[in-house]
């Protein structure tokens, strides 16, 4: 599967930003996917992950009651809309797919590229 990330940018914080992850194959409503972002001198870390129906969505709790995660399985896409972005959301953020819910990196087997997000104070 390959995924392709896209809607990073600057944004001043409480600021609002969209990311979008699109998926080359038709098996995409297969996969279990999730958003993970990694900042400058720290590790990646989990953001949210939704099931391949959409019905269970899951989030770290720094993000919980901001962040949206959401998928359109009809066009291949997963969302991420994340609102009041403060400057420690600033960093990398990945899409990945995975056969079963996780929060760990390793579970992941496909990754986008990362897009950046930067939110300034």
């Amino acid at each position: 599967v390959q995924l392709q990330a896209s809607g990073g940018g600057l944004v001043q914080a409480g600021g609002s930003l969209r990311l979008s992850c699109a998926a080359s194959e038709r098996t995409f409503s297969s996969y279990v996917m999730g958003w993970f972002r990694q900042a400058p001198g720290k590790e990646r870390e989990f953001v949210a992950g939704i099931s391949w129906s959409g019905v269970s969505t899951y989030y770290a709790d720094s993000v919980k009651g901001r962040f949206t995660i959401s998928r359109d399985n009809a066009k291949n896409t997963v969302y991420l809309q994340m609102n009041s972005l403060k400057p420690e959301d600033t960093a990398v953020y990945y899409c990945a797919a995975a056969k079963w819910a996780s929060r760990e990196v390793a579970a992941y087997d496909y990754w986008g590229q990362g897009t950046q997000v930067t939110v300034s104070s």
